[in-house]
């Protein structure tokens, strides 16, 4: 398999296993939005909470740019720039896009 390949593959089943965490009887659901064709891919919660108030928003975002996964959102508690890490992926292929350009030096991942 190839890197991008395999990079789609650990992405895409990353944001499932992240989907599967919500309990089936959880008003708000999980959803991946997988662009395979531009390699963008979201997880977003949706739903209703207590009837009356609107939840959505993106949990998480990761698009692959250049060959490199650029981390766009990340609004977990397990990053998943570590969880790629402890999959196999170089961390010089790991940009942390949510931090500003000049910050990006500073943290063990690529600059982009």
């Amino acid at each position: 398999m190839d890197k991008l390949d395999w990079y789609r593959q650990l992405i895409q089943e990353l944001l499932i296993e992240r989907a599967k965490l919500r309990s089936p009887s959880d008003p708000i659901k999980s959803q991946t939005i997988f662009d395979r064709e531009c390699d963008r891919y979201q997880l977003v919660n949706l739903g209703w909470k207590d009837s009356s108030t609107r939840i959505y928003g993106c949990v998480l975002h990761v698009d692959i740019i250049d060959g490199k996964i650029w981390v766009q959102h990340d609004g977990t508690e397990d990053a998943i720039a570590d969880q790629l890490a402890a999959k196999g992926v170089p961390k010089q292929d790991i940009v942390l896009a949510y931090h500003a350009p000049h910050v990006r030096q500073y943290t063990e991942f690529a600059v982009g």
